[in-house]
């Protein structure tokens, strides 16, 4: 029997071990440490920032954005429906209202034409998602922000390394969130990251993570921050990941390739796309998109594929499906068909840091055959 290749495998070969072992050695294990300064500053320059932020994981990080930028009861936020639930949570929790637009069909992104029609009075930002591979199309999105006076928050989690018109991703919105979970070009484990060129946000961003903690009277509280602080110990992880970003990179693309190539002719499914006018996809995953000639879903399509060792995931199931938010009475008989489908017909396979090739040659051999 094959040996089960799973969704995603991180790739910790490089100076991993020698700077967690340095942090043990010199007892900086807890949230104050070199390792941590090194990291913010380091991963900041990577991607033109002046300040970046690390917190526990990326969906504290759009909480703490949310936050830092005051948005709260009375205000609209614009973003896609087609997203994880973090994002919409980040601004439901802070009492403001989620207001989404459809998927474009080809990128998977949100449909930055869309976005026009859903600014109103009560508009405070725009949330840019860039979704699996490509990025949002941002330019559109910041002349709309200046035109209406919006923030813009830019979540970045999944383009570690992608650039946009050759700007690093993450760099555009006032500010910008990563997440370092395992399945990232970088990882720390659990961790993330806020991103921004705003002395005053920075600030705000730093008092928020630290539970608002005054520098003079300490335990005097003005406001309610969170413990969402970095441990010195991720943030070694992440400082020897963040030296291989540009090696990480490289290999997910001739992951997405050797996928695409194997993949071209094969009936029955949409693939990825690979590039548009403004960047060439860096494979965050491997998505895959089933035609409506296929009698089966993709829960379907993943369940057979487990049973040929092959470890899958759904895509997406978009905001206004969430039944958390129907019983908030949120985006009543709202329907995007582009992200439904997405959200029906759409998984992706093992495409994580650690791939070989001859198990992408596995997972292929697999597709075909489900599909026959």
């Amino acid at each position: 029997m094959t040996d089960f290749i799973p969704v995603n495998q991180p790739l910790l070969d490089g100076k991993e071990k020698q700077y967690l072992n340095e942090c043990i050695d010199t007892g900086w294990i807890s949230s104050e440490g070199p390792f941590i300064q090194k990291f913010e500053s380091e991963f900041a320059a990577r991607v033109n920032r002046k300040h970046s932020i690390a917190v526990t994981n990326g969906s504290a990080a759009l909480d703490a954005a949310i936050a830092a930028l005051k948005i709260g009861p009375g205000d609209e936020v614009i973003l896609p429906t087609f997203t994880i639930i973090s994002c919409a949570a980040a601004i439901v929790r802070a009492g403001a209202t989620p207001v989404l637009v459809d998927s474009d069909p080809l990128t998977w992104n949100m449909d930055v034409s869309a976005i026009a029609d859903k600014i109103t009075p009560k508009s405070k930002a725009i949330m840019v998602v860039h979704i699996y591979g490509l990025p949002v199309d941002v330019d559109p999105i910041l002349k709309l922000a200046h035109q209406h006076g919006l923030w813009v928050i830019e979540d970045a989690a999944e383009m570690h390394g992608q650039t946009y018109k050759g700007e690093p991703c993450g760099s555009f919105g006032d500010i910008s969130t990563f997440s370092f979970y395992p399945n990232k070009h970088i990882t720390t484990g659990e961790g993330g990251m806020l991103a921004t060129n705003s002395d005053d946000l920075a600030a705000r961003c730093r008092s928020l993570r630290n539970l608002c903690f005054q520098p003079q009277k300490r335990f005097v509280h003005e406001e309610l921050g969170w413990n969402l602080r970095m441990t010195n110990l991720q943030a070694a992880v992440g400082l020897a990941q963040l030296e291989r970003l540009d090696e990480f990179a490289a290999r997910k693309r001739r992951m997405g390739q050797h996928y695409t190539q194997l993949l071209l002719e094969v009936p029955g499914v949409d693939l990825p796309l690979t590039s548009t006018l403004y960047a060439d996809s860096i494979y965050w995953v491997y998505g895959l998109v089933l035609k409506e000639e296929v009698p089966f879903d993709a829960t379907e399509a993943m369940k057979r594929l487990g049973q040929h060792q092959i470890g899958t995931r759904p895509f997406f199931w978009g905001m206004h499906e969430q039944p958390v938010f129907k019983k908030m009475g949120l985006f009543q008989g709202e329907t995007y068909p582009v992200a439904e489908r997405l959200a029906r017909r759409g998984f992706y396979v093992p495409s994580g840091m650690a791939i070989t090739l001859s198990q992408i040659e596995q997972v292929v051999t697999a597709i075909k055959d489900i599909l026959k």
